[in-house]
């Protein structure tokens, strides 16, 4: 088989292609998708925990740490003790981190647009859970070999 009729390849290399593009339209705004991923998620909800996060974002909690360090620093994110839990810290967005997000999101949403001009809305929907079908049956055989 030729590399270019594999579908891991072709996920793989139409994900790092989306993924640079984002990246060069989030890059006037001193922020990496990486990045953005975490402080979108802590838009919808923040008070999380890192694990939760890690699990929100796709991230292990290693790269959460890392990330959630760098927003600090940002002023977009910071850190609260959990209440419940004084071993573990909840993650919450800063209102700075409120506003770049809400200027990120539609700059996102337009260059996703973009990249799926020539599709239908149907197709899109199709292709949307076409890839949670694949994500899901990837996880759980990821779940199986790590037993």
């Amino acid at each position: 088989m030729k590399l270019d009729d594999s579908l891991g390849f072709v996920l793989n290399n139409a994900g790092r292609r989306v993924s640079q593009l984002l990246s060069l339209h989030f890059s006037p705004y001193g922020i990496t998708l990486e990045q953005w991923t975490v402080l979108n998620r802590l838009a919808e909800q923040d008070g999380i925990n890192q694990k939760e996060l890690a699990r929100r974002t796709g991230k292990d909690q290693t790269n959460v740490t890392r990330i959630l360090d760098q927003l600090e620093r940002k002023g977009l994110a910071r850190r609260k003790p959990n209440a419940g839990d004084r071993r573990s810290f909840l993650a919450v967005v800063t209102e700075d981190g409120r506003k770049l997000n809400e200027i990120l999101v539609p700059i996102e949403a337009e260059a996703i647009h973009t990249v799926m001009k020539d599709l239908s809305e149907n197709e899109i929907l199709q292709f949307r859970e076409l890839l949670r079908k694949i994500t899901e049956n990837a996880s759980l055989q990821i779940e199986e070999l790590e037993r």
